[in-house]
């Protein structure tokens, strides 16, 4: 028993170290992207290629200057960036990277995983519907007007959001016939399922970067319209709590995708390795999500909230009722 604790301890303190430089070396991704996509000049002066940038951007940070409104419920203020950040690192902890290998430590055999429950998505769902609580509480207990309508903008788009991401993935489990993301992955050795479920697969990108707040869905931190949104009053390390979280949260959407949709580790040829498969997969998605950031403006609200609720849900259980018919047809 203690030696399951501590294997699992030496994953967790991993996935934290991974995660934390993800988010890190996100950021200068994002820019660096955008740059060469809207033809300017991106990070290039604090350490070569502009690779300092994030240590550069996490010192300022760490010593800027902090204020909050003095009316505030600072308990709920404190709390909201803290549930937001460790929604996201838990989340991360029933992705499989990669599968068994052969590398034994205290006796037992070592997965790229930290849990493989069998009702891994479940899992997965509940934690990321605990996120909204997080922004919701900070503009709660802001008490700013404009906090407080960031807030609530963004409890309605992801609540509404999530319904659609939920549903895209049923026919996944429908194809696979299990909620256990290892079997997932291994159902798909041979085709991924974004081929046969390519609907599937769209609506769910786009309802992950709904969920993630990310343009052009950046509604609930509109800055032309409530300054900052849910963070409008938080600074400082405050701030970067929330900055992490969103981010990370872009690493955990971009990582589902690849498990669901794209093969998870598996890789043509076996040229490389199962966990290079998968990040260069992670990757591309990633790439989508700041290349849409680049090119595309902000939706409008209500025609936000009609996209999700009249067209990606309709569509979402229709490719439901579709696949669930095709399967009963195929082993009839």
């Amino acid at each position: 028993m203690t030696e399951v604790v501590v294997v699992t301890l030496i994953k967790t303190a991993i996935i934290l170290f991974a995660l934390l430089t993800a988010f890190a070396y996100l950021t200068l991704f994002e820019r660096v992207v955008q740059a060469r996509l809207q033809a300017r000049l991106g990070p290039n002066r604090v350490g070569p290629f502009g690779l300092l940038q994030p240590a550069a951007d996490g010192v300022k940070l760490l010593f800027k200057e902090t204020s909050g409104p003095a009316t505030r419920d600072r308990f709920l203020y404190l709390a909201a960036p803290v549930l937001s950040l460790a929604v996201a690192f838990t989340a991360f902890t029933i992705v499989p990277v990669s599968g068994p290998t052969d590398l034994v430590v205290l006796g037992h055999r070592i997965s790229w995983y930290v849990t493989n429950t069998n009702v891994g998505v479940l899992f997965y769902f509940a934690l990321t519907s605990l996120g909204v609580y997080g922004i919701f509480l900070a503009g709660y207990a802001s008490n700013s007007k404009y906090s407080l309508l960031g807030g609530l903008r963004s409890s309605a788009q992801m609540i509404s959001y999530e319904m659609s991401l939920g549903l895209s993935l049923v026919p996944v489990f429908i194809v696979a016939g299990s909620f256990r993301l290892v079997d997932i992955v291994n159902a798909q050795r041979t085709w991924w399922f974004a081929l046969p479920l390519l609907p599937a697969f769209i609506i769910y990108m786009i309802a992950g970067i709904a969920e993630t707040n990310r343009a052009p869905f950046d509604l609930p931190e509109a800055d032309t319209e409530l300054v900052a949104g849910y963070h409008t009053e938080y600074g400082g390390m405050k701030f970067a709590l929330f900055f992490m979280a969103e981010y990370i949260n872009m690493v955990i959407v971009s990582s589902i995708a690849t498990v669901m949709f794209l093969g998870g580790w598996w890789g043509p040829f076996g040229i490389l390795p199962g966990p290079w498969w998968f990040l260069l997969k992670v990757v591309a998605v990633l790439f989508v999500y700041v290349w849409l950031r680049a090119t595309l403006p902000r939706l409008r609200y209500d025609r936000l909230m009609q996209l999700g609720w009249k067209s990606l849900l309709p569509l979402s259980l229709a490719m439901m009722m579709a696949t669930a018919v095709v399967v009963v047809a195929v082993q009839r």
